[in-house]
C-alpha cells in the first residue's frame, strides 16, 4: 500500500514538472465546467423554453473539452513513458490554438505551451499579448449582432487587428532571435512599439518591450536582472497568471471600448427591448428600461477598476508615508500616529465608508473618499513593521555616516526597500476595494444610480430574480471573477516577490 502511494507521489510529480501537463489538464477541466454551465443556460427554467445559441455554445465546449482530455492523456502517457514529449504530440497543438475563436482561451494558451519545447519568459509574455488583444477583438465583434456599431467601431477593430498581427510576427522573431539570456540586437526595433501599446492596456506587450531594451542593455549575460527573475517564477504560477491575464483584459477592454462600444446602448432607455433574454444581439439580455446588460457590464468595468485602483492608491501613499515617518523615527511619535490610526482602525472599514457617503452624499469622488479612509491604518502598519526591521541595516547606518539626511535616507533607501510588502497588499486590496465599491452602489451609496457600474447593474437585476435571473447573474459573475484575479495574482506575486521560494 505505501508503495503504491510513493509510486503515485512519484508520478505526479514528473507529470507536475511539464508545464504542457499541468496547463492541458486545466483546459479540458475548465472547458468541461464551461460547457455545462452554458447548456444550463441554455434551458430556461421559468418558460420552459430551449435557447439555440446556448445549446450550440455549450455543445462546442463540450466537444472541445473531449478533445482537450484525449490529448492530455496522451501527453501524461508520453511523460511516463518517455520522460518526454513526442514531435508529433507538439504539433497538435496547432490545432488547439483556433478554439480561442470560440473564446476558450485556456485551450488556446494550453495549444500555444505545447508547440514548443523550450519556453522563455519572451515567448510566454507574447503568447498573453496576442490573447489579450484579440480576445478583445472578438467581444467587441459580437457588436455587430446589434441594430447599429459605434461609429469609431470599425477604426477601433482595424487597430486591433493590426496589433494582434504585430504581436503574431513578434512572437514569430523571438522564437528565433532569443537563446536563453541572450536577446538579439534585431529585436530592438520591436521593442518601442511593444511599450506603446500599453496605451491599449496590453501590459503583457508592454513588459516584454522592457524585457527587450534591459537585456540588450545588461552586457554581462551572466549576471541576473532582478525583476525579470521576479516575473520568471511569477508565471511559474499558472492560477497566477491567469488572475494577472483576467485583470490586464479587462483593464484592456476598458481602453478599447472606448472605440469598439456605443457608450449609448448602455444608458439610453429603450422600450422595445425590455427584458429581453440572452442572445446574439444581446449577449447578457436587457433591463428593465431595454439597455443592453452586456454592455453596461463592459463599461462597467471601468468604473469599478479606476475607483478601486484610485481607492487603493490613496491610502498606498498615505498609510506608507506616516508609517514611514513612524517607524523610522519611533519613540514619542511613533506612539501618537499609530494611536491616532488605531482610534480609526477600530471602526469597520465599510461603517465607517457608509457614514462618510451619508454624510457627504453619495457621488464617485465621496465613495473614493470612503474607501481610502479606512484602508490607512492597515498600509500604516505594514509599512511600519517593514520600516523598522531594515531601519538598522547597514546600508542605513553608512548613508548616515556620510551625512545624508533622514528625508533623503528614508526615500532613496528605506521605501524602496519596502516596497515588496507594499504591492504584495496592494494587489489584493484592490480586489477588495471593486467588491466595497459593488457593495456600496447596490446599497445606494456609491456610484450615482444612472452610472453603468456593476453594484448598480446588480441591485437592478436582483428585484428580477425570479423572472429574469440572469440580470443578476451575470454582474454577480463579473464582481466574483475580478475579486478572484486581483486575489490569485496577489498570491503569485507574494511567491515571486518572497526570497525563500527563490
Amino acid at each position: 500500500m505505501e508503495n503504491k502511494q510513493y509510486l503515485k507521489r512519484i508520478e505526479k510529480r514528473k507529470l507536475d514538472s511539464f508545464q504542457e501537463y499541468r496547463n492541458s489538464a486545466f483546459a479540458w477541466g475548465i472547458s468541461l465546467i464551461l460547457a455545462l454551465l452554458i447548456l444550463g443556460f441554455g434551458f430556461d427554467i421559468s418558460t420552459k423554453k430551449i435557447n439555440s445559441i446556448g445549446i450550440i455554445v455549450g455543445g462546442i465546449y463540450l466537444v472541445s473539452a473531449i478533445f482537450q482530455y484525449l490529448i492530455t492523456m496522451k501527453i501524461k502517457k508520453e511523460i511516463l513513458q518517455l520522460n518526454d514529449i513526442k514531435k508529433s504530440t507538439r504539433i497538435v497543438g496547432y490545432l488547439l490554438i483556433p478554439f480561442a475563436i470560440t473564446g476558450n482561451f485556456f485551450m488556446a494558451i494550453a495549444g500555444f505551451t505545447l508547440i514548443k519545447k523550450e519556453k522563455n519568459i519572451e515567448y510566454t509574455l507574447c503568447i498573453y499579448a496576442i490573447l489579450t488583444s484579440f480576445t478583445i477583438m472578438l467581444i467587441s465583434a459580437l457588436n455587430l449582432f446589434k441594430a447599429y456599431v459605434s461609429n469609431t467601431f470599425m477604426l477601433g477593430m482595424g487597430i486591433l487587428l493590426a496589433i494582434t498581427i504585430f504581436y503574431i510576427f513578434t512572437m514569430v522573431m523571438v522564437s528565433k532571435f532569443v537563446k536563453g539570456k541572450v536577446v538579439d540586437k534585431k529585436l530592438l526595433p520591436f521593442a518601442f512599439p511593444l511599450i506603446l501599446s500599453v496605451l491599449t492596456g496590453n501590459v503583457f506587450a508592454f513588459l516584454l518591450g522592457l524585457i527587450i531594451i534591459s537585456k540588450l542593455r545588461q552586457k554581462d549575460e551572466e549576471i541576473s536582472i532582478e525583476w525579470i527573475d521576479v516575473l520568471r517564477r511569477l508565471f511559474r504560477n499558472y492560477m497566477a497568471v491567469l488572475g494577472m491575464f483576467m485583470v490586464i483584459l479587462l483593464i484592456s477592454l476598458s481602453i478599447c471600448s472606448n472605440l469598439t462600444f456605443d457608450y449609448s446602448i448602455a444608458i439610453d432607455n429603450n422600450y422595445e427591448t425590455i427584458l429581453k433574454s440572452p442572445s446574439l444581439e444581446f449577449p447578457f439580455g436587457t433591463d428593465n428600461y431595454g439597455r443592453c446588460v452586456f454592455t453596461r457590464i463592459v463599461f462597467g468595468a471601468r468604473i469599478s477598476l479606476v475607483v478601486g485602483t484610485i481607492a487603493t492608491l490613496v491610502p498606498v501613499i498615505i498609510g506608507g508615508i506616516l508609517g514611514a515617518i513612524s517607524g523610522y523615527y519611533g519613540k514619542k511619535l511613533d506612539n501618537v500616529i499609530m494611536r491616532l490610526l488605531d482610534i480609526l482602525y477600530a471602526v469597520p472599514g465599510i461603517l465607517l465608508a457608509i457614514a462618510i457617503v451619508a454624510a457627504f452624499g453619495a457621488n464617485t469622488i465621496n465613495l473614493i473618499l470612503a474607501l481610502s479612509i479606512g484602508s490607512v491604518p492597515a498600509y500604516a502598519r505594514t509599512v511600519r513593521a517593514t520600516v523598522m526591521s531594515i531601519s538598522n541595516n547597514e546600508f542605513v547606518e553608512a548613508a548616515k555616516a556620510c551625512g545624508a539626511k533622514d528625508f533623503t535616507i528614508i526615500l532613496k533607501h528605506i521605501i524602496p526597500n519596502s516596497l515588496a510588502p507594499i504591492i504584495i497588499r496592494a494587489t489584493l486590496g484592490i480586489g477588495g476595494a471593486v467588491l466595497s465599491t459593488s457593495s456600496l452602489s447596490y446599497l445606494g451609496l456609491g456610484v450615482e444610480p444612472h452610472i453603468p457600474e456593476w453594484g448598480n447593474i446588480l441591485k437592478i437585476g436582483s428585484n428580477y430574480l425570479e423572472t429574469n435571473p440572469y440580470l443578476a447573474i451575470f454582474p454577480g459573475l463579473a464582481i466574483i471573477l475580478i475579486v478572484l484575479s486581483f486575489n490569485y495574482f496577489g498570491d503569485g506575486l507574494r511567491d515571486a516577490l518572497d526570497p525563500k521560494l527563490k
